[in-house]
């Protein structure tokens, strides 16, 4: 079954580097990030463990806690969490998952439901699929997705910025606009109707388009 926006995110439990955990659980009442791969030992996805774990300060600023998951045991994960932090700089500081029976990656609509039930004989390719990032509310359900090909290594700024903004726009009745970041002016939404927002916003807002209502980003 395909997963959607405002979807519950399918809770598990599975081996991790730092031990067993309950997904839900585990996510508390805050935001978490649970992003995939197809494979242990390939050189896109080794680029972005590192980067995750040098970013880790920053999701931790946002109550956001991360998560990666890779189509192999978590004995290879420490495995190749050496390779990590020799290369990257950074070692492991987040839970990597181990799905070797491709429970999870099935679960999240990664891989199809015939895909079997061990990731021993599969190659990246035959994993390809399993790039998505997945945003996750403190309601567990799911904010925001994306999909990478195996080629292009995942861009984590934006992801941060993804993050704030669905954080902001969950809380004060406000969308953010193309290529908007941190402190920049917002969209009232759609849904806020104009006496309602009057109430919130007196001084009023600027309004290129009728439909459009612009003010300055809400504490």
């Amino acid at each position: 079954m395909a997963l959607r926006i405002n979807d519950e995110a399918p809770n598990f439990t599975a081996d991790t580097t730092e031990g067993t955990i309950d997904f839900h659980e585990w996510i508390g009442d805050g935001w978490a990030i649970l992003f995939s791969h197809p494979k242990d030992f390939t050189p896109v996805c080794t680029t972005e463990l590192g980067a995750v774990a040098g970013l880790k300060p920053e999701f931790d600023k946002r109550n956001c806690k991360v998560m990666g998951i890779s189509v192999d045991g978590v004995s290879q994960h420490q495995e190749w969490s050496k390779d990590i932090e020799a290369s990257q700089g950074h070692a492991l500081n987040y839970p990597l998952v181990g799905d070797p029976e491709l429970n999870v990656v099935k679960a999240y609509d990664m891989l199809p439901a015939d895909a079997g039930d061990t990731s021993e004989g599969r190659t990246p390719l035959d994993n390809a699929t399993a790039r998505s990032v997945f945003i996750i509310g403190p309601d567990k359900k799911i904010k925001a997705t994306l999909t990478y090909p195996m080629s292009t290594g995942r861009n984590f700024d934006e992801i941060l910025r993804l993050v704030d903004s669905c954080q902001l726009t969950a809380n004060k009745g406000v969308a953010t606009p193309a290529n908007w970041k941190q402190g920049e002016d917002v969209i009232i939404s759609p849904a806020v109707s104009d006496e309602q927002a009057k109430e919130k916003y007196p001084e009023g807002w600027k309004t290129p388009l009728p439909y459009i209502r612009i003010v300055a980003q809400p504490k």
